[in-house]
Formats: structure tokens, sequence, C-alpha cells
């Protein structure tokens, strides 16, 4: 059974960097900010604000080790509980406070992360994450209901 976690854990840090290392929204731009934008993690139900499965939680957790040595200034998250608990392991970890952001704003919302210098993760839907991207200069693609 640990071999088959070790493997989802490593699969997960496999998906996560090799999105990292593609995305061109996620590096250095101008006025020295960088960005980490993340779907929330895997939920409970269909529920409107759904908190996180156990296998979402170990997927928090696992984001959280795998950015601690990141350097995240900035934690931001729509305030929906599964966003908010996907970064909260790595917040609490930072002693960093959480950031909520309108999801129906994501245009002023994008402008102020090209704004504010320093290393932002941000916590978002599979239907919002695409659009920020895209809206950061980045080349948009969609994410699935059921990848995370």
């Amino acid at each position: 059974m640990k071999t088959i976690k070790h493997y989802n854990s490593l699969k997960l840090l496999f998906i996560f960097l090799s999105f990292v290392l593609v995305n061109p929204v996620v590096g250095q731009v101008e006025g020295g900010v960088v960005i980490y934008l993340v779907r929330h993690a895997e939920k409970v139900d269909n529920s409107n604000d759904a908190s996180l499965s156990s296998q979402g939680r170990e997927r928090a957790d696992l984001l959280s080790r795998v950015l601690i040595d990141a350097k995240i200034e900035h934690i931001h998250s729509t305030d929906f509980q599964r966003t908010r608990d996907t970064v909260k392991p790595l917040a609490s970890l930072l002693g960093i406070g959480i950031k909520l952001y309108d999801p129906q704003d994501l245009e002023n919302f994008s402008v102020n992360l090209l704004e504010t210098p320093g290393v932002h993760l941000v916590s978002g839907h599979s239907n919002t994450t695409p659009e920020l991207v895209r809206l950061l200069g980045g080349e948009s693609t969609s994410i699935q209901d059921h990848e995370y």
C-alpha cells in the first residue's frame, strides 16, 4: 500500500513540476513577480462549498512540501473551503495569511498579481485557473473536473 501511495505522490510531483516548468506564467516576469497557479485538491463531493477528501488533504500536504522552499510570500484563494484548505498547510508552515480573491473578477485580480512584487501561490478552480493563466499572458489549457 505504501508503494502505491509513494507512486501517487511521485506522479503528482511530476505533474506539478511539468506544469511549473512548462507554463510560461510560472516564472520571473517584469517587476520581480513569480506566480504559482494550482487547482484545488480533491473534494469530498459536488456540493457548493465541499471540503477536501482525505486524498485532497494528502495532496495539499504534498503541495506544501513541494513549495516549502519556493520563497512564497503571498498566498491567494477563492472563498471556498476546498481552495483555502488546499493552500492552508503551506500558509501554516510559512506563517502567511491567505488573501481571498473574487473568481468573478479575474481581470482585476490578474492586474493586482502582476503589480505586486514577490512570489505568489494562487489556489483556484478548474473553470477559473485556465482563464487566469490567459489573463497573465500564458497559454490557457482546460482542466477537466477529474484532473487535480
